[in-house]
């Protein structure tokens, strides 16, 4: 129904955002990828779309990038993959990575995304494996998991995220919310400080 949305992240909200467009603010799901990307920007993006129609309610899927969505319908053509595991799996790995790790048969990367076990992995990869092309993967280098993870996973961020988790905290806001500020040679406990602030606000 809608191919983009051009507009301004305005909030974001767990793993969910707000794109304020043409004065309607348009609630999209995403994943950290995806929301670690555009929740520090403050000019206008276009945000790739798919919308979910199931019983249980109507959900707009955000992506930053086309290569995000077209992952997102593909792992759904497994069987008992559904939009939220998608967005799990694309959450902890990127899209290139998963390409990989398919057709690489890694089923041990795989399974580190939420809600997929080792059948599960098995699964994805004997329904896939053939629909990914050597060619795509072949510039691909060692497996990332999804980049900020690892950006914020060490050190004083590592630290104060690991302190704001057990506050209660998620790590897609907080992932959100430490994009938008500089904590460059900063402790953790600034950082701390800093986040509660931003939250706050």
């Amino acid at each position: 129904m809608f191919d983009y949305i051009k507009g301004r992240v305005v909030e974001t909200r767990g793993d969910q955002l707000v794109l304020e467009c043409g004065g309607i603010g348009y609630l999209l799901t995403a994943s950290y990828n995806t929301i670690s990307k555009l929740g520090g920007k403050t000019e206008e993006v276009a945000v790739r779309t798919h919308m979910s129609v199931r019983e249980d309610g109507v959900t707009l899927y955000g992506f930053y990038e086309y290569e995000e969505l077209e992952m997102f319908k593909l792992l759904q053509t497994v069987s008992k993959i559904g939009p939220k595991v998608a967005i799990g799996m694309l959450s902890t790995i990127s899209p290139s990575g998963l390409k990989k790790a398919i057709a690489l048969s890694d089923c041990d990367l795989l399974a580190k995304a939420p809600g997929i076990g080792k059948k599960t992995a098995q699964r994805i990869v004997l329904e896939l494996k053939d629909k990914i092309s050597l060619d795509e993967i072949s510039s691909v280098g060692e497996i990332d998991l999804v980049e900020v993870e690892a950006e914020y996973e060490t050190g004083a961020e590592g630290e104060a995220l690991d302190a704001l988790v057990s506050l209660g905290y998620s790590k897609p806001e907080l992932y959100s919310v430490l994009g938008k500020l500089e904590i460059e040679g900063k402790s953790s406990e600034e950082i701390i400080r800093a986040v509660l602030k931003e939250i706050g606000r």
